[in-house]
């Protein structure tokens, strides 16, 4: 599979271009990298957070587990 790229365009306010200039340069990053990776993140967590919920739907509701066990949807939002 062959992935391009594109270009994305956006006006931000002076104030979030310096939060996001100080967010990237304590993780040694570009703005552009550190928006980037912040996307991806968030996709992933949408993608995992629906997954979870068709794991639950298809085994139902878990309401008597042993409490070793960990849910599906421990740690999620």
């Amino acid at each position: 599979m062959v992935m391009g790229t594109s270009v994305l365009s956006l006006r931000i306010d002076h104030e979030l271009l310096e939060r996001l200039r100080h967010h990237a340069a304590k993780r040694g990053m570009s703005v552009q990298d550190y928006v980037v990776r912040t996307l991806i993140r968030d996709d992933f967590d949408q993608r995992f957070q629906t997954a979870v919920e068709e794991t639950e739907r298809f085994y139902g509701p878990s309401g008597s587990e042993d409490e070793d066990q960990v849910r599906p949807s421990a740690g999620i939002r």
